[in-house]
């Protein structure tokens, strides 16, 4: 199995980072039931003011290929733009548990 962790930060106004991190966790957490290969979602929206991140998932698939499977899936595709012009910086990390 893989775990594939991306954390994003977005800009604009705390509202227009909240209204956008609430909209794409709602997009993301649907995903489970469109993408075969996507076993589980975890998505959290940062409650820390201290902390300049604003939305970190976790997703399960079985394997390193599936995650590009996920990645290239339309659903997948379609929830990644709803962030399109709000975000402003990603980073991930793969890994085989």
């Amino acid at each position: 199995m893989v775990k594939h962790i991306v954390t994003f930060k977005f800009k604009g106004s705390d509202e227009e980072r909240m209204e956008a991190a609430k909209a794409f966790k709602a997009a993301l957490m649907a995903l489970p039931d469109q993408i075969d290969v996507l076993k589980s979602m975890e998505v959290g929206i940062n409650e820390n003011p201290a902390e300049t991140w604003d939305v970190v998932l976790t997703a399960v698939v079985p394997t390193m290929a599936d995650v590009d499977v996920y990645a290239k899936h339309p659903a997948h595709v379609a929830a990644a733009s709803l962030i399109g012009g709000v975000k402003e910086s990603r980073a991930c990390v793969d890994y085989e548990f």
